[in-house]
């Protein structure tokens, strides 16, 4: 988990290897089907059809690493219970940098591989980090427990099958 910039797809390849694993990266499904467009509504969708796809390889026994964001305490704990569910242990990393490096990254990017990216202002980076849950200690090392789901839920599944809708409305 992380905000831009930060190294997640990065490590994302370098795990994807050494623990042979999956690796399901939201921003190359974007750019794929919706080129230099970036929906909200099927970034959402994207995300929850490789969850789907991350939960079936987790029942077949393959590892699989979920290469986004997850900028949302409940995004993490719903992945954490779903996984929970299934029996499956969770790594999770979180990837932080100063604004100052994150900056000196995006416009490495942006000058190198532009159809890799969109545009990120300054001020988006400032508003992103704003709405950005860092994780615990404990969520992080597995021992702080799931968080119950938030009202109006009963459970996680219900709550992930909300927030990552199965088509774009």
């Amino acid at each position: 988990m992380g905000l831009p910039c930060t190294g997640k797809t990065t490590a994302a390849r370098r795990i994807e290897i050494e623990q042979e694993a999956l690796r399901l990266t939201k921003d190359e499904w974007v750019k794929a089907l919706y080129g230099p467009e970036n929906p909200p509504s099927a970034g959402d969708v994207i995300e929850g059809r490789l969850i789907q796809i991350g939960l079936r390889a987790l029942e077949l026994g393959t590892n699989v690493v979920i290469d986004f964001g997850l900028w949302d305490r409940n995004e993490r704990s719903a992945l954490r219970q779903a996984a929970a569910d299934l029996g499956v242990a969770v790594q999770m990393r979180y990837f932080e940098l100063t604004l100052t490096e994150q900056r000196r990254r995006r416009d490495r990017r942006q000058a190198a591989a532009p159809h890799t990216t969109w545009p990120m202002s300054d001020r988006d980076l400032a508003e992103w980090a704003d709405r950005f849950d860092i994780p615990t200690p404990g969520e992080l090392d597995g021992s702080e427990p799931v968080d119950n789901p938030p009202a109006g839920f009963t459970t996680w599944d219900g709550w992930r099958r909300h927030r990552w809708p199965s088509t774009v409305c």
